[in-house]
């Protein structure tokens, strides 16, 4: 069965939601106001990532009805998906204390590893290693900090819906030129439901994600790599290789803050994309810069190492090692005074 025409009807759906939203927040005051820490200076509707989290789901009884994806598979991600878009919106419309917020991350997280059956052996360094239930808690310590790091790295405009797509698209790629086919379509049908969403929050923006949407995007994709490990282990190395421009930005800004003293549930503008989008002046190059990154620096890793035999654990660490220059590069973690040109 042909599937063209699901992910056209969802990357409309998402436009057409995402307009509807934007009405919806400017008519009710839901609006981004500019602080000093922001990294915007234009007051702008919020929540649009919602257009993102209802178009997926909405495509997943249909991928159920006719056995595109397992139903464990659909389970996993729609459930801890949801739940997660659930307390984003909630959090976007008020305020959740940290806390519950955090409880609420580490219940979706174990929901997906519970359907998904918890995590494979995977291959480091040459050698098969199967950690059980040390396994598990890393994972559901994984899914955590990628749903949290994709919120903590939408801050300008369009650099998470490029960075979804890119990964995504990326990995379809790699999916199917190496024969697993079965995991393209999820990948392909979030990329498209985030394109549509795009049209609105390319720079200039007219309407900001939320943190229903990064986070639900945060930990789908967390719940794709894993699905993908039990496939083939090469595979989750490719995933996180296709997400370390964010990987990297967010664990090297957290580890200097944390080492720094600061408090680090506070907001900030010390990621790298910050400092960068400061340094020259707006959101469109850094934004592009990341596509650029994805599409001649980490697909190409990717690739190498499920098609050509690469050692993921290696490949990873090629791929992370100039982001983490660019990383120091940019004063990621550090405090602002210390960007100048």
């Amino acid at each position: 069965m042909s599937y063209w025409w699901l992910v056209v009807v969802i990357s409309l759906l998402s436009y057409l939601l995402t307009a509807s939203l934007r009405r919806y927040a400017l008519a009710n005051s839901i609006i981004d106001i500019p602080i000093a820490r922001s990294s915007h200076s234009v007051p702008t509707p919020r929540g649009g990532g919602v257009a993102i989290v209802v178009s997926f789901l909405l495509a997943l009884p249909l991928l159920g009805w006719t056995q595109a994806v397992s139903l464990q598979t659909l389970l996993a991600v729609g459930g801890a998906g949801a739940l997660i878009a659930i307390i984003g919106f909630m959090d976007d419309h008020g305020h959740i204390a940290a806390r519950w917020r955090l409880l609420g991350h580490f219940a979706a997280s174990a929901w997906a590893l519970y359907w998904l059956g918890g995590m494979p052996e995977l291959v480091l360094f040459g050698v098969t290693v199967n950690l059980g239930w040390v396994g598990v808690v890393l994972a559901a310590f994984y899914l955590v900090w990628m749903l949290n790091l994709y919120n903590f790295m939408d801050g300008i405009d369009g650099i998470a819906s490029v960075e979804a797509i890119c990964a995504c698209l990326g990995m379809c790629l790699i999916c199917a030129l190496s024969g697993h086919s079965g995991l393209v379509l999820l990948p392909l049908v979030l990329a498209m439901a985030v394109a549509g969403f795009l049209c609105w929050n390319f720079p200039p923006a007219r309407i900001f994600m939320g943190d229903a949407g990064s986070g639900f995007l945060g930990i789908v994709l967390g719940v794709f790599s894993i699905q993908a490990a039990w496939v083939s282990s090469q595979l989750l190395w490719a995933w996180l290789i296709l997400l370390g421009v964010f990987i990297v930005d967010a664990t090297f800004t957290l580890i200097r803050r944390l080492v720094r003293g600061d408090k680090v549930y506070e907001a900030h503008r010390s990621h790298a994309y910050q400092f960068a989008s400061r340094r020259y002046g707006g959101h469109l190059s850094v934004t592009l810069a990341v596509a650029g990154l994805n599409l001649f620096w980490l697909l190409p890793v990717a690739m190498s190492v499920v098609m050509l035999g690469l050692d993921g654990a290696v490949g990873v660490v090629i791929a992370y090692v100039p982001l983490v220059v660019l990383a120091f590069k940019f004063h990621a973690g550090e405090l602002e005074k210390v960007d100048t040109k």
